[in-house]
């Protein structure tokens, strides 16, 4: 049902390019992972410090300034993922790494902007140590899964 438009997806003048570039596909790739690393930073430290690990700084605070940094990582780690999903759009259908990718990251965007939002911004003394260590160690199982993925899926066929 999909295979069509991974078809159409592998045939733009974008993926073309990108796949028949000797630099365009790493140089992208760069991007993706320098961004994917800021996300992860920015997601651990968090997540660390609901699990209780690190200085005593309050975990709201500690998430709003980091806020910026995980949008603005996402803003230049989508884009970049559709660019280098577009040079190889065929491989990806038949890939399951690129499948736990997809699903981990559409998981791990929906619990990151809901679930573990509403834990962090909660007032501590209200929520339950068990409640923001469920979702740290939710939000790491998540995330870990879209950089297991990816990483897998440039090892696979």
């Amino acid at each position: 049902m999909l295979l069509p438009l991974f078809e159409w997806c592998e045939a733009t003048r974008v993926g073309a390019a990108i796949r028949d570039s000797l630099w365009l596909f790493p140089v992208i790739e760069a991007f993706h992972l320098v961004a994917f690393a800021l996300i992860g930073g920015t997601i651990l430290v968090v997540d660390l410090r609901l699990l209780g690990v690190g200085v005593r700084t309050p975990v709201a605070p500690l998430a709003r300034s980091v806020q910026p940094w995980l949008v603005g990582s996402l803003a230049v780690m989508i884009p970049s993922g559709i660019l280098l999903f577009l040079s190889e759009a065929i491989k990806c259908y038949y890939s399951f790494p690129f499948w736990v990718k997809m699903w981990s990251l559409l998981l791990a965007l929906a619990f990151t902007f809901t679930i573990r939002r509403r834990v962090v911004s909660a007032d501590p003394a209200a929520l339950r140590t068990a409640w923001r260590r469920t979702a740290a160690v939710v939000s790491i199982l998540l995330w870990s899964g879209v950089a297991w993925g990816g990483r897998w899926i440039g090892f696979s066929g």
